[in-house]
């Protein structure tokens, strides 16, 4: 049975200065379900990744033109409060990035800096979302310890909590396994298995067995077009475009 649309681009277009990155991008993007982004270097993964929670509004001479659509409100209207969209739709790099701070600390970040103080409430919070990540048992014993001291598949582990401290409904994920280790990675795609029943997942990803094994979805980025879109079996057993089947059997890319 088909889930409906959380997220939806209409002609997106995307340009930093003059130079287009993404062109005329329509997709719609299932709820509760991941969809993973494959193509080569520089073809518009990462941009159209950070489109989706408005990372990309600092960059000096950017533009956007199209729409972005969560729950069928355009994301980039006047009226938008980017802070909302941040909450709504959280991020995983692909760099573990913790801060300097205590695990703890890590994962409440969010919530505080929202207005929630109460330490009954964060306390749960912080274990409801250690839980969430799978990390919970490994350092529920120790959580005033530094989140650098952890490992990197901890890390970014770590990483996954503190953006679902924020309880968004969006978890995009910006090559979350690139830098770690075989069992760390397994332990992320496990963990993306049990987020998507509760979180609509959006990744990116150059590994090819990742995606076909991750994924619900699956779309072709290609020089910023949008070559191919549909369920991760079709793409990867019957592609339509030969461009899709030359990329994902390595012949370049």
């Amino acid at each position: 049975m088909e889930t409906n649309g959380k997220v939806e681009t209409r002609r997106l277009s995307f340009f930093y200065g003059k130079s287009q990155v993404l062109k005329d991008v329509s997709i719609n993007i299932r709820a509760n379900q991941t969809t993973a982004f494959i193509g080569p270097s520089g073809c518009g993964k990462s941009t159209f990744l950070r489109v989706l929670n408005r990372m990309n509004d600092t960059i000096a001479a950017s533009r956007l033109d199209g729409e972005v659509l969560l729950d069928g409100v355009n994301i980039y209207a006047p009226h938008i409060d980017v802070v909302e969209v941040r909450k709504k739709v959280g991020m995983v790099f692909q760099q573990p990035n913790p801060f300097p701070k205590s695990i703890y600390d890590n994962v409440a970040y969010g919530p505080r800096l929202m207005g929630l103080n109460h330490k009954g409430t964060l306390d749960e919070l912080v274990e409801r979302s250690l839980r969430a990540a799978a990390l919970w048992n490994e350092v529920s014993d120790n959580l005033g310890r530094s989140g650098l001291a952890l490992s990197g598949g901890q890390q970014q582990r770590l990483c996954i909590a503190r953006a679902l401290a924020t309880e968004p409904e969006v978890i995009l994920m910006d090559e979350p396994c690139s830098a770690l280790d075989p069992q760390s990675t397994l332990k992320i795609e496990e963990l993306m298995q049990e987020l998507k029943k509760r979180y609509t997942i959006v990744i990116v990803t150059h590994n090819m067995q990742q995606a076909a094994r991750c994924s619900d979805w699956t779309g072709f980025l290609l020089l910023g077009e949008l070559v191919e879109y549909a369920k991760t079996s079709v793409v990867f057993s019957r592609p339509r475009d030969r461009r899709t089947e030359d990329y994902i059997t390595g012949r370049f890319g």
